[in-house]
């Protein structure tokens, strides 16, 4: 069975600066835990554009579940990194505190990128639990060293009574399966997904 390189692609859709970039990336991730399928290039759509996109999806391991795609836009001489839209992996309107911009050569931007992708790498993440009667219903993905949120998830059929009125006599808006993690208390369970969490 073939196996499967970090940031595959055909060399056929890149040109000589794009697969220098893409080739640094690749052999800065065999030492990343990360699956190399969560990885990937994607050439340029048009043969006249020179923007490259790599990008790289973190994931929590147990539950199979995405929790953050990060990339960069390469042109070959200019470099910009932030957190993507998980389908058609565009850079945000408004920088995020990932956001990453530098220039320079191939190599050099490629070696500065994989680093961008290490530091975040390395943060430790944790996925926060609330259970009632032996069921999770609700769970926030976030970075132990900030608190801040990434995805989350909030089930009214698993919540508790209690909890479900007090939410709607406080006029509390959920939305999208979310809600604010200030008003759950604190969370029954937290599990390490990546990084070292210090509660572990």
């Amino acid at each position: 069975m073939r196996e499967i390189p970090w940031f595959e692609y055909d060399e056929d859709d890149l040109n000589v600066a794009q697969r220098a970039f893409a080739d640094v990336l690749a052999e800065r991730a065999c030492s990343w835990l990360v699956d190399p399928d969560d990885t990937a290039v994607v050439p340029p759509a048009h043969p006249l554009d020179r923007e490259l996109i790599v990008w790289l999806d973190i994931v929590d391991p147990q539950r199979n579940q995405g929790i953050l795609t990060v990339g960069a836009h390469f042109n070959g001489t200019v470099v910009h990194a932030d957190e993507l839209h998980n389908q058609l992996f565009s850079l945000p309107e408004e920088a995020t505190e990932f956001s990453f911009t530098a220039a320079g050569d191939p190599a050099e931007l490629a070696e500065r990128t994989a680093a961008w992708f290490e530091a975040i790498l390395v943060r430790p993440l944790v996925r926060c639990e609330w259970q009632h009667a032996g069921k999770t219903y609700a769970v926030r993905y976030e970075f132990a060293d900030t608190g801040r949120g990434l995805i989350e998830s909030f089930s009214d059929a698993l919540a508790p009574r209690r909890l479900r009125k007090r939410l709607a006599a406080e006029g509390i808006v959920r939305g999208r399966g979310r809600i604010n993690r200030a008003h759950l208390g604190e969370p029954d369970l937290i599990t390490s997904v990546r990084g070292d969490h210090a509660d572990e």
